[in-house]
Parts: structure tokens; C-alpha cells; sequence
């Protein structure tokens, strides 16, 4: 359990479930909320400081993760999932408020990678 914000209420998971071989994870929330987070989604929006940096500007835009899969699901407390992908990254906590962040906010945070990856000049391959 976790708290979205002083005002919200607590988030739960009340399933995870990893599907096409690894490639997708599907996460149902409390109250029936369902998101499907692709692993490549996820690897690339690890919280982990390689990729997040130690503040905005650091930010990492990692290429060439389209076919990454998850190949272990570990629990931190009652609140978060450590991931480990086959490319053996395993460093980033995945809160259930950050899980629920990346569901809610694809549509937003997707097209911003993919944005900022042509920029870059680097390819999801």
C-alpha cells in the first residue's frame, strides 16, 4: 500500500500477472483498474537511477529495448516489484503508485520516448 498524494487513497495491487512470454505485464489495481505495461515500456521507464538520473535533467533515453522481457518478478514489502529483465537490468523499484503512473499516463509518457528517441538518433532495435 501506498499513497498517491495526501489527498488520494491508498493504492493496492491485487494481481500481476506476466503474459506473452515475458514481453507484457498485466497489473490490476484495487476497484478493477487493469493496465497492460509492455516490458520494453517498462524497461525503459525504470525508476532505476541509471535511467531516471538523480534528478529530471539526467534522464536516460534508452535505445534498443523493443524485444526485452521480463524474466523474474521479485516483492519489495507490501508496496513494489523489483523487475528483472533478460538484458539483467534489475535495479529499479516498481511502486504500486508508479506502476499505476505509467498505466494512467502511456498515452503521455510513450509518445514523449519515442519523441525524444528520434531526437537522440537511436532506435527501439
Amino acid at each position: 500500500m501506498t499513497e498517491t498524494g495526501s489527498n488520494s487513497a491508498p493504492v493496492w495491487v491485487e494481481e500481476i500477472r506476466l503474459t506473452d512470454a515475458g514481453r507484457s505485464l498485466d497489473v490490476t489495481f484495487d476497484g478493477n483498474e487493469k493496465h497492460q505495461l509492455s516490458a520494453e515500456y517498462l524497461r525503459v521507464e525504470s525508476p532505476s537511477a541509471e535511467v531516471q538520473g538523480h534528478s529530471a535533467d539526467q534522464k536516460t533515453c534508452v535505445g534498443g529495448k523493443a524485444g526485452v522481457a521480463i524474466i523474474k518478478i521479485d516483492p519489495v514489502g507490501n508496496y513494489a516489484i523489483r523487475l528483472t529483465f533478460d538484458d539483467m537490468h534489475s535495479t529499479g523499484i516498481f511502486s504500486w503508485d508508479y506502476l499505476l503512473k505509467l498505466g494512467r499516463e502511456r498515452d503521455v509518457i510513450w509518445p514523449a520516448y519515442l519523441a525524444r528517441l528520434e531526437a537522440e538518433g537511436k532506435s527501439r532495435n
